[in-house]
């Protein structure tokens, strides 16, 4: 398997979707890997902080905020970003991804006089908004650069929107309650016609 494909498996487990509810989308590698791994879901990860737990926790839902259907802290995606940097990040990565995380935590008791994940959403948002504009020059954002494998020197920002993303659309709540699939089984239909107010199809069939 390349990495983008472990990224998927991962969040499957992290998930807690086991791999006889995962559909035929997934390669046979990654089957394979899915029915031998063991329990990821459950593994205790203690690499970040408690205060950084809550920052990526406050990023990840205003990322993936809970509306009228589940939002980022619903679907598990807090862990399943501190499993993806302790795990499988490599150093580059992981030097990059702490680096981000530490200045959120060192920078915003001082400029506001609390820590990020107690701002209001609001503020939240713009402070958000104001680091993707600045990261805008990054290949991240080049246009249709969608199933590519993860730029190991992305700005912060684009590394917690990306493992947001993909632990949220890859995880059952949010491919079952946001995303649609096709419940009937060993049938898949990514082309099928949807109406403006429909949302796209789950990458994944769950059984």
């Amino acid at each position: 398997m390349n990495r983008r494909e472990f990224l998927e498996c991962a969040a499957i487990l992290v998930s807690g979707v086991t791999a006889s509810r995962v559909g035929f989308a997934l390669s046979d590698d990654q089957l394979t890997y899915l029915a031998a791994a063991p329990d990821y879901a459950s593994k205790p990860v203690n690499y970040f902080t408690p205060e950084q737990r809550h920052i990526v926790a406050a990023m990840a839902e205003i990322i993936i905020p809970r509306t009228d259907t589940p939002g980022a802290i619903d679907a598990g995606v807090p862990k399943f970003i501190e499993l993806m940097v302790a795990d499988w990040f490599n150093d580059q990565e992981r030097e990059l991804f702490s680096a981000g995380l530490g200045d959120m935590e060192a920078r915003f008791p001082q400029e506001f006089g609390m820590p990020f994940h107690r701002l209001d959403a609001a503020q939240q948002l713009a402070i958000l908004e104001a680091m993707e504009a600045a990261a805008a020059a990054s290949p991240w954002y080049a246009q249709g650069n969608v199933r590519r494998d993860f730029i190991s020197d992305a700005p912060f920002i684009c590394m917690v929107k990306e493992l947001t993303i993909w632990g949220f659309f890859t995880s059952e709540k949010g491919a079952s309650q946001v995303l649609r699939y096709s419940a009937m089984p060993m049938r898949f239909d990514g082309h099928a016609a949807l109406s403006p107010n429909d949302s796209s199809w789950a990458p994944y069939m769950f059984l």
